[in-house]
C-alpha cells in the first residue's frame, strides 16, 4: 500500500474521513524580527514559502492563513491565499487556530484535526506532516519513514497532540533559542524546555539530544479544552505554551525525523536560510 493510500484510509473515523485543517498563525508584532511574516527571503516573503511548501502536503483538506494583521491579508488576497482575520489578543498560535476553530464551527465546516504550521518554518516538508499524522491514524500501518519502535506505537487512533523532534550536536543543547524535548518509551512528550535537557552528568555515558520542531496536530476537541486551561507555572517559566497540555495531563506525540528545518526568528536565522537555499539549490514551491 502506497503513502497516500495509506493516509487516506488510515484517516477515517466511523466510515468518514477526517476533515484535516491547516492553519498558518502569522503576526507582523515580532520583537526580535520586526514584520517577520513579510521579509523577504531570497525575493519571496517568509510566509510565502510557508504557504508555498505546506500547499503541497496531500493530507491537508484546506489550508489558510490566521493573522490580525491588515497587511498580511490584502497580501493573501492579491495572491488569492485563504486567510482569515482574527484577533489581535491573542497570546499565542494556538489561540489564534481556537479562533479558527470557533467560526468554522459555526460556518459548519469544522475540521477534525487541525495542523499548527509555524509560519517562520520556510523548509516545512511534506515528509514532516506525513509524520506528523502518524498518531491519529485508526489502524493503518505505521508510516515508513517512522523508526521500527515507533510503528508499533503509532496505529493508535487515539492521539490528541502530536509533534516531531529531531537529533542535535550536544553544543547546540545549551541555546535558549532551541527548544528541547525529552520523550518516554512511548514517544510521549516528558518535558520540553529551553534548557539542556537530560542533565549529563561526566560519567553518564553518550547522551543524544533532541530539538523540538514547532508543528502540531491537534485533536479539534483537545483544541476546544485549551481554551479553558489557566496559564500555569511551567508554561510561563519556560515561554512554552506546549507546556501546559503536559501541566493540564494532556500526552503529546513526540515523532523523530531524520530532517531538521531553520526556524526564522533573528536576521542570524534569515542568513542561515539563505545560505541554505544557496547551497542546497532549493527553488521557490510556486502555487
Amino acid at each position: 500500500m502506497v503513502h497516500n493510500e495509506i493516509s487516506k484510509v488510515g484517516l477515517m473515523k466511523h466510515g468518514m474521513k477526517q476533515r484535516i485543517v491547516g492553519v498558518i498563525p502569522a503576526r507582523m508584532e515580532s520583537t526580535r524580527l520586526p514584520r517577520k511574516p513579510l521579509v523577504s527571503l531570497r525575493g519571496h516573503p517568509l510566509i510565502a514559502w510557508v504557504y508555498g511548501h505546506a500547499r503541497k502536503v496531500a493530507e491537508l483538506d484546506e489550508l489558510l492563513i490566521a493573522t490580525d494583521s491588515d497587511e498580511i491579508v490584502e497580501w493573501c488576497r492579491s495572491l488569492r491565499i485563504p486567510a482569515m482575520m482574527t484577533s489581535p489578543a491573542h497570546r499565542s498560535g494556538t489561540d489564534r487556530m481556537l479562533e479558527v476553530v470557533t467560526r468554522q464551527t459555526r460556518e459548519g465546516s469544522r475540521g477534525n484535526i487541525y495542523v499548527n504550521i509555524q509560519g517562520d518554518e520556510p523548509f516545512v516538508r511534506p515528509e514532516h506532516f506525513k509524520l506528523l499524522l502518524q498518531p491519529f491514524l485508526a489502524g493503518a500501518t505505521a508510516n515508513a519513514s517512522a523508526s521500527a519502535n515507533q510503528a508499533g506505537r503509532l496505529a493508535r487512533g487515539a492521539a490528541k497532540v502530536s509533534t516531531l523532534k529531531v537529533a542535535i550536536k550536544p553544543e547546540e543543547a545549551d541555546d535558549p533559542n532551541v527548544v528541547k524535548v525529552v520523550t518516554d518509551s512511548s514517544d510521549r512528550a516528558l518535558y520540553f524546555s529551553r534548557s539542556r535537557i537530560p542533565f549529563t552528568r561526566t560519567d553518564a555515558g553518550e547522551t543524544t539530544y533532541y530539538k523540538h520542531l514547532g508543528l502540531y496536530a491537534f485533536s479539534v476537541d483537545v483544541l476546544e479544552e485549551f481554551h479553558h486551561w489557566r496559564h500555569r507555572r511551567l508554561e510561563l517559566a519556560e515561554g512554552l505554551e506546549q507546556l501546559r497540555f503536559l501541566e493540564n495531563g494532556v500526552p503529546i506525540i513526540v515523532l523523530e525525523t531524520r530532517q531538521d528545518t531553520i526556524g526564522v526568528d533573528t536576521r542570524a536565522d534569515l542568513a542561515a536560510a539563505e545560505e541554505f537555499i544557496l547551497q542546497t539549490a532549493l527553488e521557490f514551491p510556486e502555487f
